[in-house]
């Protein structure tokens, strides 16, 4: 079994977190997203340090298509440069980790 992934991308309204977990989701990049809001992001962009309300979205993937949702996510996305940011599943329940793989196996 391929090994598991957590991707997680931020954006600045409910709607736009939506949109992409559902879009993401729908072309079976992910099994499924949370989405997680809001949150108060402090950065730097453009020589300035900034602070904004953002919506984390939580991907369910598998590393056979990370390469896709990444790619996915970043055409769809409105921010010049998005977060997208894999992390391994460690470890998780046979029953689950099955469903996931099979969610995002290509048809």
């Amino acid at each position: 079994m391929t090994p598991a992934l957590t991707v997680l991308t931020t954006t600045d309204s409910a709607e736009k977190a939506e949109r992409l977990a559902r879009g993401a989701v729908e072309a079976r990049l992910a099994a499924c997203a949370q989405i997680s809001g809001p949150v108060t992001s402090v950065y730097h962009w453009r020589d300035a340090i900034e602070t904004s309300e953002e919506w984390q979205v939580f991907l369910k993937t598998t590393e056979d298509r990370y390469d896709a949702l990444e790619a996915h996510l970043t055409e769809a996305h409105d921010y010049e440069t998005p977060e997208v940011i894999a992390l391994p599943v460690v470890r998780g329940s046979a029953g689950y980790l099955a469903w996931l793989a099979g969610e995002t196996s290509e048809r």
